[in-house]
Protein backbone atom coordinates (compact mmCIF):
# COMPACT_ATOMS: atom_id res chain seq x y z
CA UNK A 1 0.00 0.00 0.00
CA UNK A 2 1.23 3.72 -0.93
CA UNK A 3 0.44 6.14 1.67
CA UNK A 4 2.02 9.45 2.29
CA UNK A 5 5.16 10.07 4.60
CA UNK A 6 6.03 12.67 6.94
CA UNK A 7 9.23 12.13 8.25
CA UNK A 8 9.65 13.94 11.34
CA UNK A 9 11.37 14.29 14.73
CA UNK A 10 9.36 12.11 17.19
CA UNK A 11 7.94 8.65 17.32
CA UNK A 12 4.52 7.86 17.33
CA UNK A 13 2.38 4.90 18.87
CA UNK A 14 -0.89 3.43 18.38
CA UNK A 15 -3.27 4.77 19.67
CA UNK A 16 -1.50 7.91 21.08
CA UNK A 17 -2.56 11.56 20.18
CA UNK A 18 -0.06 14.00 17.82
CA UNK A 19 -1.00 16.94 17.60
CA UNK A 20 1.05 18.66 14.60
CA UNK A 21 1.61 22.66 13.26
CA UNK A 22 1.38 21.73 9.34
CA UNK A 23 3.27 25.26 7.59
CA UNK A 24 5.09 24.09 4.69
CA UNK A 25 3.35 24.03 1.34
CA UNK A 26 3.98 20.52 0.22
CA UNK A 27 3.12 19.13 4.32
CA UNK A 28 -0.21 21.15 3.77
CA UNK A 29 -0.95 19.66 0.10
CA UNK A 30 -0.41 16.00 2.05
CA UNK A 31 -2.49 17.16 5.00
CA UNK A 32 -5.46 18.62 2.90
CA UNK A 33 -5.27 15.57 0.91
CA UNK A 34 -5.68 13.43 3.82
CA UNK A 35 -8.66 15.27 5.55
CA UNK A 36 -10.15 15.38 2.28
CA UNK A 37 -10.11 11.83 1.76
CA UNK A 38 -10.24 10.84 5.52
CA UNK A 39 -7.18 9.06 4.87
CA UNK A 40 -3.92 8.39 6.65
CA UNK A 41 -0.73 9.18 6.47
CA UNK A 42 2.59 7.83 7.71
CA UNK A 43 4.62 8.90 10.35
CA UNK A 44 8.50 7.79 10.86
CA UNK A 45 11.23 8.95 13.04
CA UNK A 46 13.75 11.30 10.88
CA UNK A 47 17.23 11.90 12.64
CA UNK A 48 18.79 14.51 10.41
CA UNK A 49 19.83 12.68 7.32
CA UNK A 50 18.49 9.08 8.39
CA UNK A 51 15.11 7.50 8.17
CA UNK A 52 13.73 5.22 10.08
CA UNK A 53 12.23 2.31 8.62
CA UNK A 54 9.35 1.08 10.83
CA UNK A 55 6.95 4.41 11.29
CA UNK A 56 2.81 4.09 12.05
CA UNK A 57 -0.15 5.51 10.54
CA UNK A 58 -1.53 9.08 11.99
CA UNK A 59 -5.18 9.71 10.96
CA UNK A 60 -6.48 13.20 11.46
CA UNK A 61 -9.05 13.60 14.01
CA UNK A 62 -9.73 17.38 14.17
CA UNK A 63 -8.44 20.55 12.97
CA UNK A 64 -7.83 22.95 15.37
CA UNK A 65 -6.89 25.73 13.65
CA UNK A 66 -6.66 27.20 10.45
CA UNK A 67 -4.26 29.79 9.46
CA UNK A 68 -5.11 32.87 6.88
CA UNK A 69 -1.52 31.88 5.42
CA UNK A 70 -2.59 28.16 4.97
CA UNK A 71 -1.38 27.00 7.98
CA UNK A 72 -2.97 24.61 10.06
CA UNK A 73 -2.90 22.94 13.39
CA UNK A 74 -4.24 19.54 13.75
CA UNK A 75 -4.76 16.15 16.18
CA UNK A 76 -3.96 13.41 14.74
CA UNK A 77 -4.01 9.68 16.34
CA UNK A 78 -1.66 7.21 15.90
CA UNK A 79 -3.16 3.65 13.64
CA UNK A 80 -0.72 0.78 12.31
CA UNK A 81 2.15 0.47 12.14
CA UNK A 82 4.63 -0.21 9.11
CA UNK A 83 7.67 -1.23 7.42
CA UNK A 84 8.90 0.70 4.28
CA UNK A 85 9.59 -1.17 1.40
CA UNK A 86 10.08 1.61 -0.81
CA UNK A 87 10.44 5.50 -1.39
CA UNK A 88 8.09 7.50 -4.49
CA UNK A 89 9.42 10.98 -4.94
CA UNK A 90 7.08 11.71 -7.45
CA UNK A 91 4.84 14.37 -5.83
CA UNK A 92 5.85 17.25 -3.63
CA UNK A 93 5.72 15.04 -0.58
CA UNK A 94 7.35 11.97 -0.21
CA UNK A 95 5.42 8.67 -0.31
CA UNK A 96 6.25 5.13 0.48
CA UNK A 97 4.71 1.59 -0.43
CA UNK A 98 4.31 -0.15 3.15
CA UNK A 99 3.75 -3.43 4.87
CA UNK A 100 1.40 -3.34 7.57
CA UNK A 101 2.07 -5.70 10.51
CA UNK A 102 0.75 -6.66 14.03
CA UNK A 103 2.17 -8.08 17.11
CA UNK A 104 2.91 -11.99 16.89
CA UNK A 105 2.93 -14.50 19.67
CA UNK A 106 1.33 -14.11 23.10
CA UNK A 107 0.67 -10.84 24.64
CA UNK A 108 1.70 -9.76 28.44
CA UNK A 109 -0.22 -10.75 31.46
CA UNK A 110 -2.43 -8.99 33.65
CA UNK A 111 0.34 -9.04 36.38
CA UNK A 112 2.92 -7.85 34.50
CA UNK A 113 1.38 -4.80 32.79
CA UNK A 114 0.03 -4.09 36.51
CA UNK A 115 3.72 -4.38 37.39
CA UNK A 116 5.20 -2.06 34.61
CA UNK A 117 2.44 0.60 35.10
CA UNK A 118 3.04 0.96 38.56
CA UNK A 119 6.88 1.56 37.96
CA UNK A 120 5.85 3.76 35.24
CA UNK A 121 4.02 6.43 37.56
CA UNK A 122 6.90 5.87 40.40
CA UNK A 123 9.52 6.70 37.90
CA UNK A 124 7.61 10.12 36.35
CA UNK A 125 6.72 11.08 40.49
CA UNK A 126 10.42 10.26 41.45
CA UNK A 127 11.60 12.11 38.79
CA UNK A 128 9.40 15.58 39.46
CA UNK A 129 7.73 14.99 36.24
CA UNK A 130 3.78 15.95 36.22
CA UNK A 131 2.00 12.90 35.42
CA UNK A 132 -0.39 13.10 32.78
CA UNK A 133 -3.88 11.63 32.87
CA UNK A 134 -4.73 8.62 31.34
CA UNK A 135 -6.88 5.80 31.23
CA UNK A 136 -5.44 2.57 31.45
CA UNK A 137 -7.29 -0.25 30.63
CA UNK A 138 -4.99 -3.09 32.36
CA UNK A 139 -6.84 -6.36 30.52
CA UNK A 140 -5.39 -5.06 27.17
CA UNK A 141 -1.99 -3.99 26.38
CA UNK A 142 -0.80 -0.51 27.52
CA UNK A 143 2.76 -0.54 26.76
CA UNK A 144 2.85 1.91 24.06
CA UNK A 145 0.45 4.14 26.34
CA UNK A 146 2.92 4.11 28.96
CA UNK A 147 6.22 4.38 26.29
CA UNK A 148 4.56 7.37 24.99
CA UNK A 149 4.77 9.30 28.30
CA UNK A 150 7.87 8.71 28.68
CA UNK A 151 10.52 11.86 28.76
CA UNK A 152 12.93 8.62 27.65
CA UNK A 153 15.45 8.47 24.01
CA UNK A 154 13.96 8.30 20.67
CA UNK A 155 15.86 5.13 19.80
CA UNK A 156 14.34 3.51 22.93
CA UNK A 157 10.90 4.42 22.17
CA UNK A 158 11.67 3.03 18.57
CA UNK A 159 12.63 -0.41 19.33
CA UNK A 160 9.29 -0.30 21.38
CA UNK A 161 7.14 0.28 18.33
CA UNK A 162 9.88 -1.89 15.93
CA UNK A 163 9.07 -4.54 18.11
CA UNK A 164 6.36 -7.44 17.61
CA UNK A 165 5.72 -8.57 21.27
CA UNK A 166 3.73 -7.04 23.17
CA UNK A 167 5.41 -8.73 26.04
CA UNK A 168 8.74 -7.72 25.31
CA UNK A 169 7.62 -4.41 25.17
CA UNK A 170 6.60 -4.86 28.88
CA UNK A 171 9.41 -6.26 29.74
CA UNK A 172 11.76 -4.03 28.10
CA UNK A 173 9.73 -0.90 29.76
CA UNK A 174 10.00 -2.47 33.38
CA UNK A 175 13.60 -3.34 32.76
CA UNK A 176 13.95 0.15 32.36
CA UNK A 177 12.00 1.84 35.16
CA UNK A 178 14.05 -0.92 37.41
CA UNK A 179 17.25 0.65 36.14
CA UNK A 180 15.95 3.99 36.44
CA UNK A 181 14.35 4.40 39.54
CA UNK A 182 17.41 3.61 41.67
CA UNK A 183 19.68 6.44 39.82
CA UNK A 184 16.53 8.65 40.83
CA UNK A 185 16.41 7.73 44.22
CA UNK A 186 20.20 8.21 44.76
CA UNK A 187 19.74 11.55 43.43
CA UNK A 188 16.96 12.71 45.50
CA UNK A 189 18.74 11.39 48.65
CA UNK A 190 21.69 13.41 48.20
CA UNK A 191 19.24 16.43 47.36
CA UNK A 192 17.62 16.29 50.43
CA UNK A 193 21.28 15.27 52.54
CA UNK A 194 22.75 18.97 50.65
CA UNK A 195 19.95 20.78 52.00
CA UNK A 196 20.58 19.44 55.37
CA UNK A 197 23.79 20.28 55.28
CA UNK A 198 24.91 17.06 55.50
CA UNK A 199 27.76 17.04 53.83
CA UNK A 200 30.57 13.51 53.80
CA UNK A 201 33.95 14.20 57.01
CA UNK A 202 37.29 13.74 55.18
Amino acid sequence: MRIPLFPLSTVLFPGTALPLHIFEEWYREMAGECIRDEKPFGVVRADGEKMAIVGCTAKVVRVVERYANGSLDILCVGGQRFEIDGLDESRSFLQADVAFFEDEGAGSTRPDREDCAALHFATLQMAGIEVPAMHLDLNGPVAFQLADALPSDLTFKQQLLASRSDAERTMRLRDFYNEVLPRLQSTQDEGRRAARGDFPIH
